[in-house]
């Protein structure tokens, strides 16, 4: 499954992750797949699209990280995957 991570960093600010990175990485469990990442630099958020077989996956990267940020998990497919189930009568 894929989903969309949305972290807001405490206090709008990116650079005790950016620091913890550096030094630990992105500590993911083995069954989780980071795809890419997108950063608003105005609202001080990161957008990951991540892989995992579900949510509950993500569970122990979130508490590695749950002190710095605040994660929204939004499960989502791609737009050909949504189209092409989609019946048109």
């Amino acid at each position: 499954m894929l989903f969309m991570v949305i972290e807001q960093f405490n206090n709008a600010d990116p650079l005790p992750v950016r620091e913890r990175f550096e030094q630990r990485g992105r500590m993911l469990p083995d069954d989780v797949a980071y795809i890419n990442s997108w950063i608003d630099p105005a609202r001080g958020r990161c957008f990951q699209l991540m892989e995992a077989p579900d949510a509950t996956a993500l569970a122990p990267w979130i508490a590695a990280w749950s002190d710095l940020v605040e994660f929204d998990v939004v499960p989502v497919m791609t737009s050909a995957s949504y189209w092409g189930g989609v019946r048109v009568d």
